[in-house]
């Protein structure tokens, strides 16, 4: 699977060649023009580098970089701006950025460092730590998701899960078909309401919560997603 480049940029002029470029090296490439659905793009997961501007409409790059590493993201960000005094830099990199990249750039000099951060990400992907085998593997029952609609209430291997009432909502509908697709509008009519007139990103959002604290609890379940039509909670092995 090529990694998957997020670039958040207000400016036409400059994120359209960006995507074209990156999509010519044969990333999967997306685009938002501001820093709100940024972070719920990249909570959503899936993402393995951000190209992130910092003058954006509606909140500053600077802030979107601080919320997106509190919320966990540790793959790469490289920050362009205009701003390029050396205390600009210094505040970039602290709140969270690894690279920084003055404008006007040159295309070949950023590609260079977009690559050297997703060669880092692959190999901190693949140096997670992995179940350990040992000379007499004892069977292991692997961890199991349950979940009480009637208690609302959920566990892995016998450890409840801290849910939100949304979070919730979305696992327990999930697993109530657990293996089959859900598509989007079903999740927001049954979840939220069918009257809602809000931003599907929403879901997005929930999901990508979701799945951290199911990857963390150590279930053998995942929220898979099906390109262009929902989601399905399946089991994996252990």
């Amino acid at each position: 699977m090529q990694p998957t480049v997020l670039i958040v940029e207000d400016d036409d002029g400059i994120a359209l060649p960006l995507v074209r470029t990156l999509g010519r090296e044969g990333y999967a490439v997306e685009r938002v023009a501001e820093g709100l659905p940024a972070i719920e793009r990249v909570a959503a997961g899936g993402v393995q580098l951000i190209i992130l501007d910092l003058g954006l409409p509606d909140v500053d790059g600077l802030e979107v970089c601080h919320r997106v590493r509190a919320d966990g993201y540790d793959d790469g960000i490289i920050i362009l701006t205009a701003r390029g005094e050396e205390l600009d830099r210094v505040v970039g990199l602290d709140v969270g950025a690894d690279d920084y990249l003055a404008k006007p750039f040159a295309l070949s000099e950023l590609l260079a460092r977009a690559r050297a951060l997703l060669r880092r990400s692959a190999r901190m992907a693949a140096a997670r730590p992995t179940a350990a085998p040992t000379q007499e593997p004892a069977p292991e029952r692997p961890p199991s998701l349950r979940v009480d609609p009637r208690s609302r209430r959920a566990w892995v291997d016998g450890e409840e899960l801290a849910l939100s009432s949304k979070e919730f909502d979305l696992l327990a509908l999930l697993d109530s078909e657990r293996g089959a697709v859900l598509t989007r509008e079903t999740l927001m009519d049954r979840v939220w309401d069918e009257n809602w007139y809000g931003s599907t990103k929403t879901l997005d959002v929930t999901v990508g919560r979701l799945r951290q604290k199911l990857e963390s609890s150590g279930a053998q379940a995942r929220v898979v997603a099906v390109r262009g039509v929902g989601f399905r909670l399946e089991d994996v092995d252990a």
